[in-house]
């Protein structure tokens, strides 16, 4: 069998970060913060602190684009090196969707490849996970990050590659 490989994104130090997009829970009134930059060595961070204060409790990253084929792919690989905390990998098979495929990972500090199978990702929205199928793998058209592990904490998270396998 051959794999079919995509890189969907490959950071470095020239890599622009126009349409990537914070999305924090200040949309409902909370006090969360994050930021999302290129560092010296030419990786994506996600960095911030968590607030529980006004009911909020979350912050994101996403990039939204044209949505494209991934029937030739089985799961997303992830390049990272995150610090010990449990984040969200998130996507969307279309735009008009309320909901998103989300699957929970945990970093350990290192830098790891972590792999997530299309099949394992879980229909959510505002926290909850749906009664409906798992994300099938015809469509992608947004990828998000995401942490809420329902306590105040500070956070980072550097990303190097973000591929389909």
């Amino acid at each position: 069998m051959i794999v079919n490989n995509l890189i969907l994104f490959d950071f470095n130090k020239d890599t622009t970060l126009a349409n990537w997009q914070v999305v924090n829970d200040g949309v409902m009134g909370g006090d969360s913060e994050a930021q999302f930059g290129i560092n010296s060595e030419g990786h994506a961070v996600f960095s911030g602190e968590v607030s529980l204060e006004n009911n909020g409790g979350f912050t994101s990253v996403r990039y939204r684009f044209t949505p494209i084929d991934v029937r030739s792919h089985q799961k997303v690989v992830l390049r990272i090196k995150g610090d010990g905390k449990t984040y969200q990998f998130r996507l969307k098979s279309s735009l008009s969707d309320v909901h998103s495929y989300v699957k929970l990972f945990t970093t350990t500090g290192e830098w790891q490849s972590i792999e997530i199978n299309f099949a394992d990702m879980h229909p959510r929205f505002r926290g909850r996970v749906l009664n409906r199928p798992n994300y099938p793998g015809e469509s992608l058209c947004e990828i998000a990050f995401l942490i809420a592990n329902k306590k105040a904490e500070t956070f980072s998270l550097e990303i190097d590659e973000i591929s389909l396998n």
